[in-house]
């Protein structure tokens, strides 16, 4: 706790952020959230013991996700230059513009099976699409996501995996089909799974 007082005094007087106090757990989390541990998830998806590094969303953080992208822990990020940052809201074109071309095309969608790639960058679990697309945005290098539900448990999966990777890729490496058994003894597996891909890499 008097490290993470220590934090609070220290950015507020070189940032001129606001005075919130943040616990020494969400400290923990935020200098962990970096590309070198796949922000926050370094097993992939498709390996046993993998986890999701993050939440996305406007909902309540699922069970046994810690790092929930919320407005006070996203501040705390943006007190981190160089570490990750979250999605920023989309900005509205001037008035009686046309509207910029998209960014993504879809390249397969309604799968059964997920992505596996070695370009594998993060993933986490997200409410929509359009929330996995502003991961895509904010992580650097991101290039195509893969939005799917990965069904576990006998309670289902309300949210969907959003996994980031680092190339394009197609509905020829989505050979992630589940059959991995859970606690519970019941086996997962995968439903609609959608891939997009970016025009240009995050960053670049």
């Amino acid at each position: 706790m008097r490290f993470s007082t220590l934090f609070t005094a220290l950015a507020v007087v070189a940032t001129g952020a606001s005075a919130a106090t943040f616990s020494s757990s969400a400290i923990s989390s935020a200098t962990k959230l970096t590309s070198a541990n796949h922000y926050g998830a370094p097993i992939a998806p498709w390996k046993a013991g993998h986890y999701p590094g993050w939440y996305y969303g406007k909902g309540v953080p699922p069970k046994g996700v810690t790092c929930f992208l919320d407005e006070l822990f996203c501040e705390l990020l943006d007190l981190f230059p160089f570490g990750y940052h979250c999605p920023k809201p989309p900005q509205n074109p001037p008035p009686n513009n046309p509207p910029p071309p998209p960014e993504y095309s879809q390249t397969f969608y309604s799968l059964t099976c997920a992505i596996q790639d070695d370009s594998y960058l993060t993933y986490g679990l997200v409410d929509t699409v359009a929330d996995c697309e502003a991961m895509c945005d904010s992580v650097y290098g991101c290039t195509f996501f893969n939005t799917y539900h990965d069904v576990n448990g006998k309670n289902g999966s309300p949210q969907l995996t959003c996994a980031l990777f680092g190339k394009c890729l197609t509905a020829s490496s989505a050979d992630n089909c589940g059959g991995q058994t859970q606690p519970d003894g019941t086996k997962d597996y995968i439903t609609n799974s959608d891939g997009y891909c970016k025009k240009t890499a995050t960053g670049y």
